[in-house]
């Protein structure tokens, strides 16, 4: 059972934003800070990736992992209440998120995901950033 009202939940979930987030602001700091150049948000490609380095022809995705469905990860939970609202709504997110990569791909761009998890290794995450972005 909800804890909050309707009005107090729908105020929370008003707040969460689907741009310019904590995990997404860390992967652009951290990406500039290596030097990589990139623009944002490009709605013309499926998705609209979180960065875009068109000369690349390369994108990333910041997923959190409760809203994108990170496989195995314990924040991928599902919530206890309102489950014909959710299961179909965090499903059909994960849905579009596999058929905006397979889109990307047939573009051909290649495509990272970040998960919000591994932001707690931002050695690893950096490593992985430009072993795609350099090609290795």
């Amino acid at each position: 059972m909800d804890t909050l009202t309707e009005r107090e939940r729908s105020a929370i979930m008003a707040r969460i934003r689907a741009k310019d987030t904590r995990p997404e602001m860390a992967v652009r700091r951290m990406t500039h800070s290596m030097g990589y150049r990139y623009r944002l948000h490009r709605r013309d490609l499926p998705g609209a990736p979180d960065l875009v380095f068109p000369s690349r022809r390369k994108v990333i995705f910041v997923h959190g992992c409760f809203w994108h469905r990170h496989p195995g990860c314990p924040n991928t939970r599902t919530p206890k209440s309102r489950l014909g609202f959710w299961v179909p709504k965090l499903e059909e997110n994960r849905r579009r998120d596999l058929r905006n990569r397979r889109r990307l791909y047939s573009l051909r761009w290649r495509v990272l995901v970040v998960w919000e998890c591994q932001l707690g290794h931002l050695d690893r995450v950096a490593r992985r950033i430009r072993a795609f972005l350099d090609g290795r």
